[in-house]
């Protein structure tokens, strides 16, 4: 059986149950919107009677003027309109300024807390559009709807009761006849707008798949233009576009036939309302002024549910969006261990039996088992997908082994915290990342608290300081956000004075001279080499030359170590390194 789309399911009382941090701001709102509602109930009242005055007068045979008998109720009213928009006013303010606002913030800080405790497994396998169209756009659409729940839906069921009542009073024939006909076209909008939720749903999952096109187009644009790939980008945005386009249509069409066919509805009963309020006037002597009370409560009456009707349909809406903000913070987080190092690290790391595959089905590293002494320089080679980069990913605690184990000066890693495990490495990979901001701020990156000096100092060593000083602006000088005005090779030397800064126990380099000339990976040669030195290297390597003077290379084939030894020891074994080392300069 198909699961009825209820508007009020629990996705609804958690996005309620999320404002409780703005409690207090939502029951200030509250007490100004009551308040804007006795002003609207009680302007009817005064107006009705004023009419009555003058219809009395009208049939009376009195002479003398109505003016003043009706100066002190036309005061009154004024008064009571000003006072209502003051409160609504001060009402919208609140809200939009300081509700709406808090709350957003509050779900986006928890969105990004929530990440940073999720597995890096999703940040692998989430797309940053995705991401970045939950955290911006859905949250937005939440805020509005905390401001529709209580400064719309709440204030209206309120309003509803006190016109009920206050018509009761007046008339109870002519409002049975006002309760009786407006609720109708409310239960039939209720019934389409719960039926559109799963357009938006389609609508916001189609949205996020747009923003992913749109950002990776950007961020590789270079590359599709070197390939010609514009045109297969059009076709496939224009795919999704069209998916998208469709989804819209068919949510704003069910969501915008809301609010016309709760107007229609309400027109049709007001207009009864007058036909029978005036055969009540004629026939039952039912006075002018009752009449026009009811009249004015009944527009009163239909306007919260029309505001209602439309909050049922922005509802669906929202729901989509807060269930695609949910999913992130309702997915299981990583187990966050407070274990530390008993004292400063020295370097011992061991893998023990590890095993690890990224998916169950596909073994990638089984029986690893590896003991490196502290200061010991390791290299890491062999053929693509060997499990090179995830001894690096099982290190930084990126990922955990699934079992055995792997220990850091004699102590299971999966016992420390993450901080304190990623702590004691630097690491300077084959893809440089560097941030907008000056060059500075970059290189102290990893030690926040540098002074001028230090940073200086790093860059020296880095060989890096020449080049720097050269630029307009020095140490000054802002990196753009392409990092177009540096070259591959400076960029690894600013990360080289980054980890040289730092100053961790261990370091990783992955294939940290790939992307440099033969010039100037001389100079990070160079750098690498004063930035190893008494620290536990491991070093991913596809350009063999760089390793010679590991002091042990290990060789790896689909997650085994198949030969482990230095360089000169494993060419003459002419095995496996021997064949991938001959293979790179044969001619």
């Amino acid at each position: 059986m198909r699961e009825k789309n209820k508007l009020l399911d629990g996705t609804t009382w958690r996005i309620i149950r999320e404002a409780k941090g703005i409690a207090g701001w939502v029951a200030v709102s509250a007490v100004l919107g009551i308040l804007a509602v006795l002003c609207s109930i009680a302007a009817p009242e005064i107006l009705g009677d004023l009419i009555q005055k003058l219809y009395d007068f009208g049939l009376s045979d009195r002479q003398t003027p109505i003016r003043d008998s009706l100066v002190g109720g036309l005061l009154l009213l004024a008064a009571v309109y000003a006072a209502q928009g003051v409160f609504r006013y001060l009402n919208m303010q609140l809200m939009n300024r300081t509700v709406s606002r808090h709350f957003t913030c509050d779900i986006r800080i928890a969105i990004s807390d929530k990440i940073r405790r999720l597995p890096v497994k999703f940040v692998d396998q989430t797309p940053v559009g995705d991401v970045l169209n939950r955290m911006i756009d859905d949250v937005s659409a939440m805020g509005n709807y905390i401001h529709q729940i209580f400064d719309v839906m709440v204030e209206g069921v309120f309003q509803i009761t006190m016109i009920a009542v206050a018509m009761f009073m007046t008339n109870w024939v002519l409002a049975c006849l006002v309760i009786v006909l407006t609720p109708i076209s409310l239960w039939i909008s209720s019934k389409i707008a719960g039926a559109s939720g799963k357009y938006y749903d389609e609508w916001f999952k189609k949205s996020g798949e747009l923003t992913e096109i749109v950002e990776e187009s950007f961020t590789n644009f270079s590359t599709a233009k070197a390939y010609n790939l514009e045109e297969y980008t059009a076709q496939k945005h224009a795919v999704v576009n069209e998916q998208l386009r469709k989804a819209v249509s068919k949510a704003n069409f069910t969501g915008s036939i809301v609010q016309p066919l709760i107007k229609f509805g309400n027109a049709m009963a007001y207009i009864c309302i007058n036909l029978i309020g005036g055969w009540l006037i004629v026939r039952r002597g039912v006075g002018v002024g009752t009449v026009v009370t009811i009249v004015l409560f009944a527009r009163q009456f239909a306007s919260p549910l029309e505001q209602i009707a439309s909050g049922f349909a922005n509802l669906t809406h929202v729901k989509a969006s807060a269930k695609r903000v949910f999913e992130i913070m309702d997915m299981e987080e990583e187990e966050q261990p407070e274990g530390t190092l008993p004292k400063s690290c020295r370097g011992e790391v061991v893998f023990d039996k590890a095993a690890f595959s990224y998916t169950k089905d596909e073994p990638l590293i089984e029986n690893l088992n590896l003991s490196v002494r502290p200061g010991q320089r390791v290299a890491i080679v062999g053929p693509t997908g060997a499990g090179k980069t995830t001894i690096v990913n099982l290190l930084m605690r990126f990922y955990d082994v699934d079992s055995g184990k792997i220990l850091l000066d004699g102590q299971d890693i999966k016992s420390l915290s993450r901080d304190e495990v990623r702590r004691n490495f630097g690491m300077v990979l084959q893809d440089t990342w560097l941030f907008r901001g000056t060059i500075a701020e970059n290189v102290s990156y990893g030690k926040p608290d540098a002074t001028r000096e230090e940073i200086e100092q790093a860059c020296r060593e880095a060989y890096c300081d020449h080049f720097i000083r050269t630029m307009p602006g020095g140490y000054d000088t802002l990196i753009s956000e392409d990092t177009t005005n540096l070259s591959g090779g400076q960029k690894q030397l600013l990360t080289i004075a980054r980890a040289l800064l730092a100053s961790r126990p261990l370091l990783i380099l992955d294939e940290a001279t790939s992307n440099v000339d033969t010039r100037t990976e001389i100079l990070v040669q160079k750098a690498m080499d004063k930035l190893m030195k008494g620290r536990t290297c491991f070093v991913i390597a596809h350009r063999l030359s760089t390793i010679v003077d590991a002091d042990r290379i290990l060789v790896l084939d689909h997650g085994h170590i198949v030969e482990q030894g230095t360089h000169a020891q494993l060419l003459a074994k002419k095995g496996f390194y021997y064949d991938l080392y001959t293979s790179q300069y044969a001619v």
